[in-house]
């Protein structure tokens, strides 16, 4: 019987740093990182944060906890005028100091307010990521959840938000996927390299059945990076299988059911759930 997920596929998942070296090893395109992989910084709080900005010329960029998930403890940090600092996040600060998570984002404009956060969180491991500008649709800040099942790219969800954080569960909107296809074909990419790159992402960890990968279209519609790529992250309710995914009429779970039951008895080296051709 072969697992769902594999333990090693899962210690790189849940650590921020290192599925960002692994995924730019292979090629996928990430945002810049300085904390990337083992000889990447390590950030023991704002201080450090303050100087890698200033060393990679990075006056935005999200600080994210290296094991957190659900955007909890992230912090889209964003230099304004005067060299003054705001950050977008779901941290709540208690009266008594101690933080919270929140479902309400909030902004902090006191750079000291900012420090505090980050100086708590930092003991537990930070990761930080050049702010790649998203396309917008209909004047919202745009990315998608990608689910990848067996190494296919099955359903898909357009998450939007006035904001830098697009999470559903944070108050971000399902958006029109047919109109980010059409985006993307219009700026002279194909839909099936968009999803190719999210299964180029799901291949460097070829014996986890399922993962969630976060793709972050390009201004310009022409390229996409992927943000990160998640052990988990497929509950999409009432969302069925994309067109040529060998998973319409299905949910999530019921795509990784039928991989299940596809697979073969005796599993391949490389991916043992893995059945089916690429995208047209």
């Amino acid at each position: 019987m072969s697992r769902l997920a594999d333990p090693d596929d899962l210690a790189v998942l849940f650590d921020k740093r290192a599925c960002h070296a692994v995924l730019d090893a292979a090629g996928v395109p990430v945002p810049e990182s300085p904390t990337s992989g083992p000889l990447g910084a390590r950030v023991r709080g704002w201080d450090d944060v303050r100087a890698l900005m200033r060393e990679h010329r990075m006056p935005r960029l999200f600080v994210k906890p290296a094991h957190g998930s659900s955007a909890s403890g992230v912090l889209a940090v964003e230099t304004a005028g005067g060299g003054r600092i705001r950050a977008t996040t779901s941290v709540e600060t208690g009266a008594d100091g101690v933080l919270h998570n929140s479902l309400r984002v909030r902004r902090y404009h006191d750079e000291r307010d900012v420090a505090r956060i980050v100086d708590a969180l930092a003991p537990d491991g930070l990761h930080l990521e050049r702010w790649v500008p998203k396309a917008s649709q209909a004047g919202r800040a745009g990315d998608l959840r990608v689910v990848v099942v067996a190494g296919r790219a099955t359903h898909a969800v357009v998450r939007t938000s006035r904001g830098p954080l697009t999470n559903l569960h944070l108050g971000g909107s399902r958006g029109d996927l047919d109109g980010v296809r059409r985006a993307f074909t219009a700026a002279g990419a194909r839909w099936a390299d968009v999803l190719d790159v999210c299964e180029r992402a799901a291949s460097c960890f070829p014996r986890t059945l399922c993962v969630g990968v976060d793709l972050l279209p390009a201004v310009d519609w022409r390229r996409a990076f992927v943000g990160e790529v998640n052990a988990f992250g497929d509950l999409l309710p009432r969302l069925t299988g994309l067109p040529g995914s060998g998973a319409e009429g299905l949910d999530t779970y019921g795509a990784q059911v039928a991989a299940v039951l596809r697979a073969p008895a005796t599993s391949g080296p490389r991916h043992p759930y893995r059945t089916g051709t690429a995208h047209a």
